[in-house]
Parts: C-alpha cells; structure tokens; sequence
C-alpha cells in the first residue's frame, strides 16, 4: 500500500496486522481520588500510549473511532504526505463514527513529536483538544542517541467538568482541573528517582488553549531541545514555558536528594493540581515547593549569533497579518489571516526548493501559538530581536508584536497553518499554502 494511504472498513481487515493500533473511545478518566471527567481518550489512557518509532522505518497504525463524532490523528511534527498527515483541510480522510483507518507512512525526522486529535470543537467543550485524545511520539534516530539513566514523558493538560464560555465575547474556556499525565499533584505515583542520576524530561503542553510555565523545586532545567529539535546553546533556566502544542526537553542532575515538586509556577494553577512528586529512593516526607518570583522564558537565549553577512536572505516574503473581528455579544470572535477568516482565507502557493520568510505581524490583544504543519522552521527574528538556529514547529506570537520564521518549501502537497488554540483555529484562524 501506497504510503500516505486512508483504508477502511472492509479492506482494512484484508491486510496484514498493524504495528499499533489507536482505539478512540468514551473514557472517564480519574484526575484525583473519586473525582472524574467524562472525556474522550487514546486506548482507555490519558494521556495516550508512548509510540517511539525509528527514523526512516516504515510504520503501520490502525485507528478505531469507537467515539460519536468523526475523527483524525494528526501526527505533529513530522513531514508527511497531505493524505496522512491527520488534517482533513489537507486532504486526510475523516475516520466516521464506527470505522477504522490505516496510516502507513515513513516517520521523519528524528526527536520528541506527538499525535492528537484534529478536529473542529467550536463551543463544544467535550470535543477536539478539550478532550483527552493526545499522545507521545518519539522519532528514535538512526544512530544512537546520548543515553540517560532515566526518561520521563510529562503532557500538561487542563479539563473541566462542566466548561463554559468566559462571556466576554471570547470564549475563551475556564478549566478547573489542570493535571500532569492525567492526573491531579500527589494523586498516583511519583517519578522514582536515585541521586546522582542524570534524567531526560520529554514536556509537552497538550492543553487546548493554555500556556503553562513549569519549574522544578531544588533543580535546575538545562534545555536541550525545542519542539523536538536540539538547540544551538543548551541553557540552565529556572523553568519552562510552554505553549499549547509546544515541547522541551531538559536534562536534570539529580543532586538534591528529598521529595520534590515539579509543577506549575502560577499559584491558582498548581491549586488546579498541575503538578508531580519527584520523589529519591530513600527519601520520604512531605513534597517541598520553591515559590518563583516571576515569570521568565526567552527563546533567543537557546539560538545562535545572527550572521551579519547572510543578512541578505534570498528568502521570498509573506506577510501574515494577525486580526480578530467582533461577532457579536455571546458569540466567539471570529479570528482571520489577512483580513480573511478560514475557509474563505488566501491560499498561497510555494515553489519547491524555495526558501520563504513568514512575517508573523500580530495586530491583536491575544498571543498565538501558531503551528505549520509538514516542515519544520528556524526562528530569525522576535519582537524586533534577530536570531538563528532554533528550530520549531510552532512558536509563540505575542500580542502586539511580529515574528519572523523560515523554511524551505521541501514537502510537497497542502500544507495547514493554524493557531494551536483550539479555539482560536475554529473561528477562522487557519490558511493553506499549496506547492505549484
């Protein structure tokens, strides 16, 4: 079967086995002792199961949709073919209610990705990202990776039992759980760790719609790598921000033997119970927390020097102008690209090989974490700041500012680019770029 190919029903059962199969279905999910939220998930599990597959190897998954509505599985972070690539604005089948589909494609590249649902949720809280339909996906490389006495796999992620609209006009949900791998601080088991360990940690802020800013009580957070991608200047921060769809890798030296917290730097955050024990073998007691003054995360402290001399791109210009529309009182705003609100938004067309510069200019009082799908970009300029080597997939545009990103058109076929709010792509913000 051609890679890239959608099969159901009837001649899925035909074929030989799959590598994995992915079974969504109602699942309630229990985020502290006795306290659940109704929801959706991958196999029965919140999040996912870890697929961890080798570079270049070709992969078989089989999808059940066992749920009420129609779905797709985007699998984020690779360069795929349009058809499989999980987003049926590319061409990538819906998986009706009842049916299966088959995804067979070669994975590339290498590092931390994931694979969640894509799909409209509108003001449907119990829809799309709201949901629990996430997953981890590691891309093993060719060659071996530096190795670790441990690895850990976190998703951050926020639910609510009964979510609502704020009524500002936005709609903008209010959750009143936040967990860590499904689960409420000091409900289930801790990270098992001994001193003098060096652990990896695989963070990815699955949340529909909410930043999230981690920190590490008594350690420090040397980051290694960026949405999957390893970074030009490793660097220790004090923590993490991530937006929705963002990762970091760190590396941690376990050096201060006690039980810990590793959680959500906001106050009222962290009461929602994001957070997760680190607990050193032999230690017991009380998990401890260090309060953070403030807020701090810059993603140029982690890139290159700009070169002066390649300040002459021949990289081809796009504006992208970012702009919300009032709809009304009680409805979500409607969000465009250029003036225009998807489907009706430009679709514009890219030349093989050729390098183009996305000029992310956002007029708006929200940030957006916008997300290219297919093909991974380098950061060149942040809010008036150059930049080079940092490679991502979706990157946070503050409000009132412009970014500035580039990438080869490498992969043909269409190609989505959205915000990552949930929110924010059903009202619009979405567009296409086609190759000629």
């Amino acid at each position: 079967m051609a890679a890239g190919a959608a099969v159901f029903p009837g001649v899925a059962s035909a074929l030989a086995d799959a590598d994995y199969t992915i079974d969504i279905a109602p699942y309630s999910l229990e985020v502290a002792p006795r306290r659940f939220i109704k929801t959706i998930a991958y196999n029965q599990q919140v999040p996912g199961p870890l697929l961890r597959l080798k570079e270049g190897v070709p992969v078989t998954i089989d999808v059940a949709n066992h749920s009420g509505n129609e779905e797709v599985v985007h699998w984020h972070g690779l360069f795929l073919p349009s058809d499989v690539d999980g987003a049926m604005e590319e061409g990538t089948p819906a998986v009706p209610p009842g049916s299966k589909a088959r995804y067979t494609y070669t994975p590339r590249p290498a590092g931390f990705r994931w694979y969640h649902t894509h799909t409209f949720a509108g003001g449907d809280f119990k829809k799309g990202l709201y949901t629990g339909q996430e997953g981890f996906l590691m891309i093993e490389p060719r060659e071996n990776a530096a190795r670790y006495d441990q690895e850990f796999f976190l998703a951050l992620h926020d639910f609510g039992a009964n979510l609502e609209g704020s009524g500002d006009g936005s709609m903008n949900p209010a959750y009143d759980v936040s967990t860590i791998n499904g689960r409420t601080l000091g409900f289930g088991e801790p990270l098992r760790v001994k001193q003098g360990q060096r652990v990896l940690l695989h963070v990815l802020n699955s949340s529909a719609t909410e930043p999230h800013w981690l920190a590490f009580a008594g350690h420090q957070l040397r980051v290694v790598a960026l949405d999957g991608n390893k970074v030009p200047q490793p660097k220790v921060v004090p923590m993490l921000r991530l937006s929705p769809a963002e990762r970091v890798c760190v590396e941690v030296e376990m050096d201060r033997p006690g039980v810990w917290v590793l959680g959500e730097v906001r106050k009222h955050v962290m009461a929602a119970g994001m957070g997760i024990v680190v607990e050193y073998a032999g230690s017991s007691g009380k998990p401890q927390w260090q309060q953070p003054e403030k807020l701090v995360w810059d993603y140029l402290q982690f890139g290159a020097a700009s070169d002066a001399s390649a300040a002459e791109s021949k990289a081809i210009e796009v504006p992208l102008v970012f702009q919300s529309k009032f709809a009304g009182h009680g409805a979500m705003d409607e969000w465009m690209i250029n003036g225009k609100s998807y489907p009706k938004t430009d679709t514009v067309a890219l030349t093989r090989g050729q390098r183009y510069r996305l000029m992310f200019i956002n007029k708006s009082q929200d940030d957006h974490p916008v997300h290219l799908h297919r093909h991974t970009f380098e950061l060149k300029k942040m809010a008036g700041r150059d930049t080079s080597g940092i490679l991502k997939d979706t990157v946070l545009v503050t409000a009132g500012t412009q970014a500035e990103v580039e990438f080869t058109a490498d992969n043909p076929g269409l190609t989505l680019f959205h915000c990552h709010q949930q929110n924010h792509m059903d009202m619009g913000f979405m567009m296409l770029f086609r190759y000629a």
